[in-house]
């Protein structure tokens, strides 16, 4: 193995740049050359790709977000989609990719993995903190810690003003956000 790749697909989550640090430092620091694809999956599509290396993974530690971009790509699910990201791997002799995402990017890169033969490695980047086989996900923890903040700022006025408040939180078919913030925050009931 001699090159890879490293893509943020879906929604972002809070730790994703330190996620891409990683990856290129230490794809670096075992000799690989390490390229980033822009975009997600639509870039792998359409051949938006950038070799990293110490230098430009610097200084991204504090920042939120991705400098690699993200976002869904429902196109994916095309074979002529799939055919041009299989295209773009060959072209840039890539070896395996390292996808950092949630569920979706998960069962996009397993899919795609196994039908052209490229090895995929999948690091767990979601708020929702959805992926089946791990504890946390990266982003979940600042997700919750985001939440419990809104909720110290409301609470005075809550009790002052003799009101329930109701606080919805992200999570989509997963109630750990939820949950958690109901424990930590002392609220009175969740559903």
């Amino acid at each position: 193995m001699k090159r890879i790749a490293v893509l943020t697909t879906g929604g972002d989550a809070p730790g994703m740049n330190p996620a891409i640090r990683s990856v290129v430092r230490c794809g670096v620091a075992r000799g690989l050359e390490v390229m980033g694809v822009f975009r997600g999956w639509f870039g792998l599509i359409n051949e938006e790709l950038k070799v990293l290396n110490h230098r430009s993974v610097s200084g991204i530690i504090n920042q939120g977000g991705t400098i690699l971009k993200t976002g869904r790509c429902p196109e994916f699910a095309t074979n002529e989609s799939q055919d041009r990201a299989f295209n773009t791997i060959k072209k840039f002799a890539i070896d395996g990719l390292v996808v950092i995402g949630g569920n979706g990017s998960f069962a996009a890169a397993h899919a795609f993995g196994t039908k052209y033969n490229v090895p995929c490695i999948g690091i767990p980047a979601s708020i929702d903190n959805d992926i089946n086989g791990i504890d946390v996900t990266i982003g979940s923890d600042t997700a919750v810690n985001t939440a419990l903040t809104a909720i110290d700022n409301i609470r005075d006025t809550a009790t002052s003003m003799e009101r329930i408040f109701v606080v919805e939180v992200m999570g989509r078919d997963c109630g750990f956000i939820a949950l958690s913030v109901a424990l930590a925050g002392g609220c009175e009931d969740v559903i």
